[in-house]
Formats: structure tokens, C-alpha cells, sequence
């Protein structure tokens, strides 16, 4: 069956996926801020019912959608996502000891069952007494910004929430025990979605070993300069496969705004210490990101793992605004083969240059830039030499 969650949230994505559930991301594009309600709850519900019926709206086979949304509650006035710091910081100011309710609107649209159910689930928060210093240095993280209600109790927030009254998970964004009882009046038991299989993860002890093993921060420091040089000046921009953060660490120190996704819980580790709140867990191929989002996509050593590199390319040129840029390394298992002394591949890799340009023509991407950088030597004594190309998002 397909199960999709009609939302951009990394932290809803975190949640089912912790429970066991691989679900299919689809972010509905609906415009939340121009819409009104009654109450607070209301309009977590209304919201997440438009997001469910949008994405339903465009697919053509049968499947199982759950739209979502937050708000948070205080004195009888809804709050959303602040969006800026100077907003986050006033209202985590009028927060501090004191008491809110976060809502989650729950939307399940079953079209087997031709069935639409609707659910609020309700949790009290209780904030601690937030000095001046710690709420100017939680809005710098850049979490409080992108988050109803301006926290999270699952992040840098959580030290800041005192206790909750109520689901734990709902707070986080979506209401596991609320949705299991959802799926079951639509004749779905919750063990039905459990993943069998899971994508392959790095353990500890691999992530911890893999800057050392793979050429340490000057390979990272070579690759990042390279980047840098085809990146538009100013703009966002979305590092697939992030790993332990060590080259989006160094895109930040020459002044990029660089935010990261991964698969792997270990990876991430690693790279929440170096992109602190700007790094999440998240699959390439399906991103929780809005359409038109991002000034540049960049992928450095990824698409030569994959079995099939398409969908992360049209995933880049999904969320990448137009005249924005995805910029990839390519011919990498080659690039190391000729450093070795050995010849070309002739199996054809996932980051082929001929296959990604024409993969790319496919999605509106168009090839016009390219440059090098030099890796570490090889046991021959040669460093290999690694293209990184540039297409622009037409």
C-alpha cells in the first residue's frame, strides 16, 4: 500500500520513521497564510485537511494520505511559524513560565475506502523561565524560526519545555496513538506499514572513522573551494548526503548559508555538532522541502552509491527556484581508478556525465558550468583529479 505524508516537516518524517514507517513525502504547496478558523484547533485541522486534499488532488492510483499541522495556542491566539528572529524572540519572551496548548490537526484521506477522517490532538506545554541570553541564543540556532509555536521539544528547545500534559509525540507534530486509532477505522492495522527493509545506515564506529578514512579536512577543504566557486553569492543552500558535516562546515566558513540532509542517525551526529540546527534527517530522493526553495543543491560523492540517481536529480530541480543551480561531483569511481594506475569502468555509474546530463535535460536542468578538485594521494603517489559540474535550473 502507499502511504503518504502530505507534509515538509523533517520532525513528522523523524517520527514515523521511528515507529517503523517509510512513508511516501509529498508536500502539498497549499498557502497557510491567508487562511483562517474559528479557534486555534480548527485551524490545525482546516489546515491539514487542504494539505491532504491537495495531494490527493494530483495522484492518479490509490493510496493512504495524512496531512498534518501545528499550531500553537496562547491566550486564545493561534501561532504559527515566526519566520523571523525578531519575531521568534518576542514571542518566546511572552512564553517564558508560562503555559500554551500545542494542536496538531490530523488529516487521514483513504481513497480505497473512499473515506476522509478529521482529528485534533491537544497537548499543554509548560515553559521554563527562559533568560534574555538563552533565547537570543536559541533563535540563533535557527530552529525556533521554521517550527509552529517558535520551539521544539525533540531539539535545542527541549531543555526550555519544562513537562507537557498530553502525547509527547504530538508536540513533535504528529499523534502516533491518534493516527494508529485513524488507520484502523479505515480498516488499516498499524503493523501493515511497518518497513521490512531499511536503506543502509553508517553505525557509529563507521562514522566516527570516516573523515580520517576518506582524505580528513583537506580533501573536505579542496572539495568546498571547488563548490564555492560555482555557487550563487548569498543565496540558500540544500547539501544532499550532508555525512558528518565536514564540507558544508567549510562552505559555511567562506560565508555560505548551508543546510544538510542525511539517512544516516550517525552521520548526523556528527554533523548537528558542525551545522548546528540546519542539518535533519531526510531521504535525497524524497525532500521535505516546498517546490522553488532553494538557490542551490549540492551533492558531493553521492550519486555514484545509488542504484538509480534520477529521482534525487529530480528531486534537486524540484525544489530548486528558477536560474537556481545543482552542482555535483561526477565520474568519481573513475576519477580514482586512473589515480590508481587502472582504467575506466565500462559499467555505466549513476554519476556518469553522460547519463546526468541527459537525466538532468529531463527535469529542466540545464549543464553550464564545470570545474576540478584535487583529491589526496593514492598509493601510486598520484591524487586523482575529480570533475564537479554545474546545471542551472531553467
Amino acid at each position: 500500500m502507499r502511504f503518504v505524508l502530505a507534509s515538509a516537516s523533517p520532525a513528522r518524517l523523524k517520527t514515523l520513521r521511528g515507529a517503523g514507517i517509510e512513508p511516501i513525502v509529498i508536500v502539498s504547496g497549499v498557502d497557510e497564510d491567508h487562511i483562517t478558523a474559528e479557534s486555534p484547533g480548527e485551524l490545525a485541522r482546516l489546515l491539514a485537511t487542504l494539505k491532504a486534499r491537495a495531494v490527493i488532488a494530483n495522484l492518479t492510483d490509490h493510496a493512504t494520505v495524512l496531512g498534518c499541522d501545528s499550531v500553537l495556542e496562547f491566550d486564545g491566539v493561534a501561532y504559527g511559524k515566526p519566520g523571523t528572529p525578531e519575531v521568534a524572540r518576542e514571542r518566546l519572551r511572552m512564553m517564558r513560565g508560562r503555559s500554551g496548548v500545542l494542536h496538531t490537526g490530523h488529516c487521514l484521506i483513504d481513497t480505497a475506502s473512499k473515506q476522509e477522517l478529521r482529528e485534533l490532538a491537544s497537548t499543554t506545554v509548560h515553559f521554563a523561565e527562559m533568560t534574555d541570553a538563552e533565547i537570543d541564543a536559541y533563535v540563533a540556532t535557527g530552529e525556533p524560526l521554521v517550527v509552529a509555536g517558535s520551539f521544539t521539544v525533540d531539539g535545542f528547545g527541549g531543555p526550555f519545555v519544562s513537562s507537557i500534559e498530553g502525547d509527547y509525540h504530538n508536540v513533535v507534530g504528529l499523534s502516533l496513538p491518534l493516527l494508529r486509532r485513524m488507520l484502523a477505522e479505515v480498516g488499516i492495522a498499524w503493523p501493515e506499514l511497518w518497513t521490512t527493509t531499511a536503506p543502509y545506515r553508517y553505525d557509529e564506529a563507521v562514522a566516527a572513522a570516516y573523515d580520517d578514512t576518506r582524505g580528513g579536512s583537506a580533501r573536505a577543504e579542496a572539495a568546498a573551494r571547488a563548490v564555492d566557486a560555482l555557487l550563487p553569492k548569498g543565496g540558500r543552500v540544500l547539501e544532499l548526503a550532508v555525512g558528518t558535516g565536514i564540507v558544508g562546515a567549510e562552505l559555511v566558513a567562506m560565508g555560505n548559508l548551508v543546510h544538510g540532509v542525511d539517512l544516516s542517525p550517525a552521520m548526523l551526529q556528527h554533523a548537528h555538532v558542525r551545522l548546528p540546527g540546519h542539518v535533519a534527517a531526510a531521504d535525497a530522493a524524497r525532500l521535505p522541502i516546498d517546490d522553488r526553495r532553494c538557490d542551490a543543491v549540492v551533492a558531493v560523492w553521492l550519486l555514484h552509491l545509488l542504484d538509480d540517481s534520477e529521482p534525487v536529480i529530480a528531486e534537486a530541480a524540484r525544489v530548486l527556484r528558477t536560474d537556481g543551480v545543482f552542482i555535483t561531483t561526477t565520474e568519481k569511481s573513475d576519477a580514482t581508478r586512473y589515480a590508481d594506475g587502472r582504467g575506466s569502468d565500462d559499467r555505466r555509474s549513476q554519476d556518469a556525465f553522460t547519463h546526468l546530463v541527459a537525466a538532468a535535460a529531463r527535469h529542466d536542468l540545464a549543464l553550464d558550468s564545470a570545474t576540478t578538485f584535487q583529491g589526496p594521494p593514492r598509493n601510486t603517489g598520484d591524487s586523482p583529479l575529480y570533475p564537479l559540474i554545474r546545471f542551472r535550473r531553467v
